[in-house]
């Protein structure tokens, strides 16, 4: 299977059309400009907007999944409790494991266009950053600015970004630190069909990558046979 210029980019196979914006990582042009006058706005109203993670590479979501899959990196519930693979089944491992790790190929990060954000001025410079539910909570240190946040984005003020994740439907859970870059993701998630993702997983491809894929997806035969059902409930478009 070869694949064209734009299913590379939706899966995470290139980088060729995004720019190196130092700490913030790699971003889509449009989306760079549109984070720095987010950020100038940000400042204004008090807080310093920091970018945890921008664009991930197929690899590097392929190595995350992967290792999450083998116990070899730690997977919780939503109370960010550690599940134990042994004591739960093949399925209810890999539910979990979707929650919070887009299945490789599927990831939002992989096109320049999203970013996990948080608010530096909130705490000490040797914090260390966990993106969990309960630091954007209540009594989180970066409430305030997940409210400034929300409220921009849900009344389509935050300069073209958007929370695609800020709802529970059962899919990928709450993730009020991620925003997308709305005008830079059309035509996306309509290339990362089955057909594709498949011939990923199984490194089927007849094509040289940008992005080399140096070994399969972990509970690929979990995967493959749910495959539709899957991607209707863990990918947003």
């Amino acid at each position: 299977m070869n694949l064209d210029e734009l299913t590379l980019k939706a899966c995470g196979l290139t980088s060729r059309d995004l720019i190196d914006c130092g700490g913030d990582g790699l971003l889509a042009p449009q989306a760079a400009q549109a984070l720095v006058s987010l950020r100038a706005r940000a400042k204004r109203a008090g807080f310093r907007l920091a970018v945890a993670s921008s664009f991930r590479s197929y690899s590097r979501q392929l190595a995350i999944f992967n290792a999450k899959a083998r116990g070899q990196r730690l997977v919780t519930d939503e109370r960010d409790r550690p599940i134990e693979r042994t004591r739960v089944s093949e399925e209810q491992y890999l539910h979990a494991i979707l929650r919070f790790s887009a299945l490789p190929g599927t990831s939002r990060h992989h096109w320049g266009t999203d970013l996990d954000v948080w608010d530096s001025a909130a705490v000490a410079n040797d914090y260390a950053l966990q993106l969990s539910v309960a630091e954007y909570g209540h009594s989180g240190p970066f409430y305030d600015f997940a409210m400034w946040l929300q409220e921009k984005a849900l009344q389509d003020d935050a300069e073209g970004f958007y929370l695609p994740y800020l709802e529970d439907s059962g899919g990928v859970a709450p993730e009020p630190w991620h925003l997308s870059y709305r005008p830079g993701t059309i035509g996306l998630r309509e290339r990362q069909t089955a057909d594709v993702l498949d011939a990923l997983w199984a490194t089927d491809l007849a094509q040289p990558l940008d992005s080399v894929i140096e070994e399969p997806l972990e509970l690929i035969h979990i995967v493959r046979p749910h495959i539709d059902s899957l991607l209707s409930r863990y990918v947003v478009t």
